[in-house]
């Protein structure tokens, strides 16, 4: 039988380890999210492959047919703009779920100590499970256009990983904000809907002029989808190292600012919601 010690300043020495004595919450939380998100609907899961899908086919239609803009790989332009939709549904879930999750979580916060951290970092999680259903469907593209990928698809869970801290470490820190300050509420859809026309989801990294691309790879998502295409193409999709870096870094700065920020708020939580 566990014993709860209760002693001044327990909570600020003893976080990072109640993270790992908490370990379950993560598998409650995340389990309750999956099944509070698809409760009362037709057609439930299905939902995490229909919202990828229609994108995939709008961006496929404005960008290749509309637009002419060339794919520049063997690879079909619709599994081109796919490889790139599965981090960036991902990303943008998980920004979207982990932002309101502690405004959802108001009396189990104000009632029962435990990490606050738990509650954004259980939202990523659940978002992992829609991105493994949204996966099926790009099984079935290959199918489809009879398109096999390489041996580069063994190293994705790396680059999942990178959309991982990049997720989190934004999603932290706009969870918090938002406990503050609730204008965020309608800042996040924005920031979701802007970054997904400057992110590479309906065109290629290649398109972008040499003089603009240090610029560009200031978005942590760039190097995240260039690489999933990599992997997910065959090595079609040139890597420029220069702009994994920086968005990798990006990603790390953004989960430092992200903890800090919100380990620095997390003392007001139960009295700011």
């Amino acid at each position: 039988m566990e014993e709860l010690i209760i002693e001044a300043g327990r909570t600020e020495k003893k976080y990072w380890k109640d993270l790992w004595r908490y370990r379950e919450l993560f598998y409650i939380l995340s389990w309750r999210d999956i099944k509070v998100r698809y409760k009362q609907t037709v057609i439930g899961a299905a939902w995490s492959i229909i919202r990828p899908l229609l994108t995939m086919i709008v961006f496929t239609v404005i960008f290749s047919r509309v637009a002419k803009m060339p794919a520049g790989l063997d690879a079909p332009y619709a599994i081109l703009v796919y490889a790139g939709m599965l981090p960036w549904t991902f990303f943008s879930s998980s920004l979207s779920e982990a932002s309101g999750s502690l405004i959802g979580n108001t009396n189990l916060i104000s009632k029962v100590y435990f990490p606050r951290l738990i509650i954004p970092a259980a939202t990523v999680i659940t978002s992992l499970v829609d991105f493994a259903i949204s996966f099926v469907l790009m099984l079935g593209l290959f199918v489809w256009y009879q398109y096999s990928p390489g041996w580069q698809m063994l190293l994705l869970p790396l680059f999942l990983l990178l959309a991982f801290i990049a997720s989190l470490g934004i999603g932290l820190y706009l969870t918090a904000m938002n406990v503050k300050f609730r204008d965020f509420r309608y800042i996040v859809p924005f920031i979701v809907q802007f970054g997904l026309y400057i992110s590479p989801v309906g065109f290629n990294s290649n398109n972008i002029p040499e003089k603009w691309r240090l610029l560009y790879a200031l978005n942590p998502m760039v190097g995240v989808i260039d690489g999933f295409r990599w992997c997910l193409l065959n090595g079609q999709q040139h890597l420029y190292w220069d702009t994994m870096l920086i968005s990798l870094s990006v990603s790390l700065i953004f989960l430092w600012i992200g903890i800090r920020q919100f380990r620095k708020m997390e003392k007001s939580f139960a009295d700011l919601i």
